[in-house]
């Protein structure tokens, strides 16, 4: 249930930004990203564990230098935040101890982000299809 409700939620958010403008603005998915990859730190401090948040500190600031890329250089850097992210979900439970995580979480956040990442794609792709030659 976890994993659908992701794939529902991103999905709704990636529509929506599309539909509002928000994503036009290159900052948009970048910041996205960032979100993402401090939650969680939030869930250490929630957990009350330094040791942790010291450990998802790590995570959190590789996805803030792949959101600035993406935002500086190439949003394919943005695609690969989101989709490394979401894998990174699936691994975390085995990679670092944090008590405040929920049970469901990184399944439900791997289906968010995977489906975030290939929503971006395919509208850098198709961008990319459209620019004048």
């Amino acid at each position: 249930m976890a994993f659908l409700i992701g794939v529902f939620l991103a999905l709704t958010v990636s529509l929506f930004a599309t539909w509002v403008g928000f994503d036009r603005e290159r900052s948009f998915y970048a910041t996205v990203l960032i979100v993402i990859g401090a939650l969680y730190g939030l869930f250490a401090v929630m957990g009350g564990s330094s040791h942790s948040l010291g450990q998802e500190l790590i995570g959190t600031a590789f996805f803030v230098f792949l959101s600035v890329l993406g935002f500086k250089f190439n949003p394919w850097f943005l695609v690969a935040g989101l989709f490394g992210h979401g894998v990174f979900d699936l691994f975390h439970p085995h990679l670092i101890t944090n008590a405040g995580v929920p049970v469901w979480w990184p399944m439900f956040c791997s289906a968010y982000d995977i489906t975030a990442a290939g929503y971006l794609a395919v509208l850098l792709w198709r961008a990319k299809r459209h620019e004048p030659q």
